[in-house]
Protein backbone atom coordinates (compact mmCIF):
# COMPACT_ATOMS: atom_id res chain seq x y z
CA UNK A 1 0.00 0.00 0.00
CA UNK A 2 1.11 3.34 -1.14
CA UNK A 3 0.90 5.73 1.86
CA UNK A 4 0.77 9.59 0.81
CA UNK A 5 3.27 11.62 2.88
CA UNK A 6 3.35 15.65 3.70
CA UNK A 7 7.00 16.66 1.84
CA UNK A 8 9.78 17.18 3.99
CA UNK A 9 9.90 20.69 4.88
CA UNK A 10 6.29 19.99 6.28
CA UNK A 11 7.70 17.40 8.49
CA UNK A 12 10.50 18.96 9.35
CA UNK A 13 8.57 21.85 10.33
CA UNK A 14 5.99 19.28 12.50
CA UNK A 15 9.14 17.60 14.11
CA UNK A 16 10.68 21.30 15.00
CA UNK A 17 6.96 22.27 16.67
CA UNK A 18 6.93 18.87 18.31
CA UNK A 19 10.68 20.13 19.89
CA UNK A 20 10.11 23.37 20.99
CA UNK A 21 6.94 22.29 22.57
CA UNK A 22 8.69 19.80 24.96
CA UNK A 23 11.07 22.31 25.34
CA UNK A 24 8.84 25.23 26.29
CA UNK A 25 6.74 23.71 28.56
CA UNK A 26 9.57 22.10 31.38
CA UNK A 27 10.83 25.80 30.90
CA UNK A 28 8.02 27.36 32.49
CA UNK A 29 7.46 24.17 35.00
CA UNK A 30 11.42 24.99 36.18
CA UNK A 31 11.15 28.54 36.28
CA UNK A 32 7.75 28.34 38.84
CA UNK A 33 9.98 26.76 41.16
CA UNK A 34 12.73 29.11 41.88
CA UNK A 35 12.28 32.03 43.85
CA UNK A 36 12.73 35.48 42.57
CA UNK A 37 15.63 36.56 41.42
CA UNK A 38 18.38 35.72 38.31
CA UNK A 39 17.80 32.02 37.73
CA UNK A 40 13.89 32.59 37.90
CA UNK A 41 14.10 35.12 34.81
CA UNK A 42 16.80 33.31 33.04
CA UNK A 43 14.18 30.33 33.02
CA UNK A 44 11.06 32.71 32.16
CA UNK A 45 13.20 34.21 29.26
CA UNK A 46 13.89 31.09 28.11
CA UNK A 47 10.31 30.02 28.38
CA UNK A 48 9.41 33.36 26.36
CA UNK A 49 11.81 32.93 23.53
CA UNK A 50 10.41 29.10 23.29
CA UNK A 51 7.31 30.05 22.70
CA UNK A 52 8.08 33.22 20.55
CA UNK A 53 10.00 29.90 17.78
CA UNK A 54 6.94 27.94 18.87
CA UNK A 55 4.73 31.22 17.15
CA UNK A 56 7.39 31.42 14.18
CA UNK A 57 6.95 28.19 13.37
CA UNK A 58 3.17 27.34 13.45
CA UNK A 59 2.93 30.36 11.40
CA UNK A 60 5.90 29.02 8.75
CA UNK A 61 3.32 25.97 9.36
CA UNK A 62 -0.02 27.35 8.37
CA UNK A 63 1.46 29.66 5.43
CA UNK A 64 3.27 26.19 4.32
CA UNK A 65 0.19 24.19 4.60
CA UNK A 66 -2.24 26.77 2.88
CA UNK A 67 0.41 26.76 -0.34
CA UNK A 68 1.09 22.98 0.04
CA UNK A 69 -2.46 21.17 1.26
CA UNK A 70 -1.88 18.36 3.09
CA UNK A 71 -1.58 14.84 1.56
CA UNK A 72 -4.97 12.80 0.80
CA UNK A 73 -6.80 10.71 3.11
CA UNK A 74 -6.70 6.83 2.76
CA UNK A 75 -10.08 6.36 1.04
CA UNK A 76 -10.80 4.05 4.00
CA UNK A 77 -10.78 6.57 6.26
CA UNK A 78 -14.24 7.71 7.04
CA UNK A 79 -15.82 11.06 6.85
CA UNK A 80 -16.16 11.73 10.71
CA UNK A 81 -12.62 10.35 11.78
CA UNK A 82 -11.52 12.99 9.10
CA UNK A 83 -13.57 16.11 10.26
CA UNK A 84 -12.06 14.92 13.68
CA UNK A 85 -8.89 15.47 12.12
CA UNK A 86 -9.54 18.30 10.57
CA UNK A 87 -10.77 20.04 13.95
CA UNK A 88 -8.22 18.85 15.98
CA UNK A 89 -5.52 20.07 13.44
CA UNK A 90 -7.20 23.43 13.07
CA UNK A 91 -7.89 24.17 17.14
CA UNK A 92 -4.44 23.46 17.47
CA UNK A 93 -2.84 25.66 15.34
CA UNK A 94 -5.62 28.43 16.47
CA UNK A 95 -4.19 27.56 20.29
CA UNK A 96 -0.19 27.44 19.76
CA UNK A 97 -0.81 30.83 17.98
CA UNK A 98 -2.51 32.18 20.31
CA UNK A 99 -0.41 31.20 23.37
CA UNK A 100 3.04 33.56 22.11
CA UNK A 101 0.30 36.66 21.42
CA UNK A 102 -0.85 36.62 24.96
CA UNK A 103 2.75 35.13 26.30
CA UNK A 104 3.97 38.33 24.43
CA UNK A 105 1.39 40.38 25.65
CA UNK A 106 2.38 39.73 29.21
CA UNK A 107 6.22 39.62 28.96
CA UNK A 108 5.77 42.53 26.79
CA UNK A 109 3.94 45.25 29.11
CA UNK A 110 5.99 47.79 29.71
CA UNK A 111 9.35 46.03 28.81
CA UNK A 112 11.08 44.79 25.45
CA UNK A 113 10.92 40.90 25.50
CA UNK A 114 14.55 39.84 24.58
CA UNK A 115 14.49 36.80 21.93
CA UNK A 116 17.25 34.26 23.43
CA UNK A 117 19.21 37.29 24.18
CA UNK A 118 20.21 38.07 20.04
CA UNK A 119 17.49 40.69 19.98
CA UNK A 120 14.48 42.40 21.93
CA UNK A 121 11.23 42.68 20.27
CA UNK A 122 9.90 46.12 21.15
CA UNK A 123 7.52 46.32 23.98
CA UNK A 124 4.33 48.69 24.86
CA UNK A 125 2.95 51.12 27.26
CA UNK A 126 2.47 49.24 30.59
CA UNK A 127 -1.45 48.05 30.48
CA UNK A 128 -3.19 46.11 33.76
CA UNK A 129 -5.69 45.39 32.28
CA UNK A 130 -4.24 43.76 29.11
CA UNK A 131 -2.03 42.10 31.09
CA UNK A 132 -4.32 40.38 33.28
CA UNK A 133 -6.66 39.39 29.98
CA UNK A 134 -3.75 38.21 28.49
CA UNK A 135 -2.72 36.19 31.32
CA UNK A 136 -6.28 34.96 31.96
CA UNK A 137 -5.85 33.25 28.40
CA UNK A 138 -2.44 32.11 28.74
CA UNK A 139 -3.00 30.11 31.37
CA UNK A 140 -6.31 29.14 30.31
CA UNK A 141 -4.57 28.13 27.13
CA UNK A 142 -2.53 25.82 28.16
CA UNK A 143 -5.02 23.39 29.23
CA UNK A 144 -6.13 23.31 25.71
CA UNK A 145 -2.83 22.63 24.45
CA UNK A 146 -2.51 19.99 26.42
CA UNK A 147 -5.80 18.42 25.65
CA UNK A 148 -5.40 19.18 22.09
CA UNK A 149 -1.99 17.24 21.94
CA UNK A 150 -3.23 14.42 24.32
CA UNK A 151 -6.11 13.80 21.52
CA UNK A 152 -3.70 14.17 18.67
CA UNK A 153 -1.20 11.31 20.45
CA UNK A 154 -4.27 9.04 20.73
CA UNK A 155 -5.05 9.42 17.72
CA UNK A 156 -1.79 8.49 16.24
CA UNK A 157 -1.45 5.80 18.75
CA UNK A 158 -4.89 4.30 17.49
CA UNK A 159 -3.81 4.78 13.80
CA UNK A 160 -0.75 2.63 14.71
CA UNK A 161 -1.85 0.27 17.07
CA UNK A 162 -5.29 -0.61 16.05
CA UNK A 163 -6.42 0.63 12.78
CA UNK A 164 -2.49 -0.38 11.27
CA UNK A 165 -3.56 1.43 8.81
CA UNK A 166 -0.09 3.90 8.11
CA UNK A 167 -1.17 7.10 9.05
CA UNK A 168 1.79 7.81 11.09
CA UNK A 169 3.86 7.55 7.92
CA UNK A 170 2.29 10.44 7.08
CA UNK A 171 4.85 12.74 8.70
CA UNK A 172 7.65 10.09 8.97
CA UNK A 173 10.29 10.29 5.84
CA UNK A 174 10.11 6.86 3.68
CA UNK A 175 11.88 4.13 5.26
CA UNK A 176 14.01 1.17 3.46
CA UNK A 177 12.50 -2.34 3.95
Amino acid sequence: MVIERYNGFAQTLHWLTVAALCLVLPCVWVAENFPPGPVRVLWYLAHESMGISVGLLVLIRVTWRWRHPAPAYRSDIGACTRMLAHLNHGLLYAVLLAMPVTGYLMAGNGQDVPFFGLVSLPGFAKNEDLGKLANTVHVWGQFAVYGLIVMHVAATVWHVAVRRDGMLERMLPPQRD
